[in-house]
């Protein structure tokens, strides 16, 4: 056997177990919603001492956060989705292939409230920035900040930062 016939059979052999290896390019572009994430508490006390007790899905890996809540019909009241940056860093989002309008709350890593973006526009591409580093993301249903009087500065409570309890 020549060393081109292996090398060929070799391709070919690949070729056949592509099937089979992951798809990381699904991450990349999906085209459906991901499975829902492990969830875990997250409190928010607003000023007035009022807490307000959320289930959030967790997404922790590049590729759980690059699909994030795409393709989602609905996002519950007392749902959302957690984006631990695992460090204070900028946080840029956006509303591709996002169906239902979002607040995002941008998170400081002390757990305080740095800024909010209410009602994202569905399916835009303009970028949604925290303005300044933040340790997470919040994403709650859209006008879920103003109906519960969350505003910049009230602090929200979660394992990340230390303050679970």
């Amino acid at each position: 056997m020549n060393r081109r016939s292996l090398n060929r059979r070799s391709l070919l052999g690949l070729l056949a177990l592509a099937p089979l290896l992951p798809a990381r390019a699904e991450a990349a572009d999906p085209t459906g919603p991901q499975a829902e994430l492990p969830k875990e508490k997250l409190v928010i006390v607003t000023r007035d001492g009022k807490q307000h007790v959320f289930m959030v899905e967790m997404a922790l890996t590049g590729d759980q956060q690059t699909v994030g809540e795409m393709f989602r019909t609905k996002v519950p009241e007392d749902g959302g989705m957690l984006f631990d940056w695992g460090a204070p860093r900028e946080s840029q989002m956006w509303m591709r292939n996002t169906l239902v309008p979002l607040d995002m709350v941008f998170i400081n890593a002390d757990g305080t409230i740095r800024s909010i973006a209410e009602n994202t526009v569905p399916q835009s591409l303009a970028i949604v920035d925290s303005r300044g580093p933040v340790r997470a993301t919040l994403e709650l249903a859209g006008g879920l900040t103003a109906k519960l009087g969350i505003r910049v500065g009230d602090r929200v409570k979660q394992r990340i930062f230390g303050n679970a309890g």
